[in-house]
């Protein structure tokens, strides 16, 4: 692992109870979120999801809520490990994984995969590992859920401020992805925020 990853691990491992506070807000998040995308992509269709980046797993628990077997990965453990703390996770299964290393799944073991606000912060050549992996393992759509072009002010300066590859990814987001996938549907799901549907290559 890099030096940049590890940063990036340590980081989140020492904010992982910040993120904690959020877990419920989150959760709302993503059921208006996932409400908002139904008529594009109903989610509850799918019986296997993989969270990649899940955090503290407010998304994990949501998606378990509508019945889909659900598998978090994330390389920070102590976020891993709030998320195993909360009883409605316990029928989701949680590994301690880095979506830039090569996952310990098989080929095509899942129905989706999303990535929630994983992408801005990665640089482009990490981004496209990331997407590679997730179409490996996944048999019909990989959710790339991030920002979108229409950036507000304080969203640039904490991006700025954290180092990330923010600016380059909501500039060629699309693009970048139609270079990875066979097909790229963006739903507007915010002001500032995108369901990236993507199609993995044969």
């Amino acid at each position: 692992m890099g030096k940049k990853k590890r940063d990036s691990v340590l980081l989140f491992n020492s904010i992982s109870h910040i993120y904690g506070l959020f877990y419920k807000i989150q959760k709302k998040r993503f059921k208006d979120v996932i409400e908002i995308v139904k008529k594009e992509l109903d989610i509850r269709e799918f019986k296997t999801i993989l969270d990649v980046g899940c955090g503290t797993g407010a998304l994990c628990s949501v998606l378990n809520d509508m019945g889909l077997k659900v598998t978090g990965v994330d390389p920070a453990e102590k976020m891993l490990n709030i998320a195993r703390e909360k009883p409605e996770n316990k029928t989701v299964s949680f590994a301690k994984a880095n979506i830039l290393e090569r996952l310990p799944f098989e080929d095509k073991l899942f129905e989706a995969s999303i990535a929630s606000y994983v992408a801005h912060g990665m640089g482009q050549e990490e981004r496209k590992l990331m997407y590679a992996e997730m179409s490996r393992v996944t048999k019909s759509k990989v959710i790339i859920y991030d920002y979108n072009e229409k950036r507000s002010l304080p969203t640039t300066i904490i991006e700025w401020l954290e180092g990330g590859d923010y600016f380059n990814f909501i500039k060629n987001a699309e693009s970048e992805m139609r270079e990875c996938f066979s097909d790229v549907k963006t739903v507007y799901v915010g002001v500032r925020a995108t369901w990236y549907i993507c199609t993995p290559k044969a």
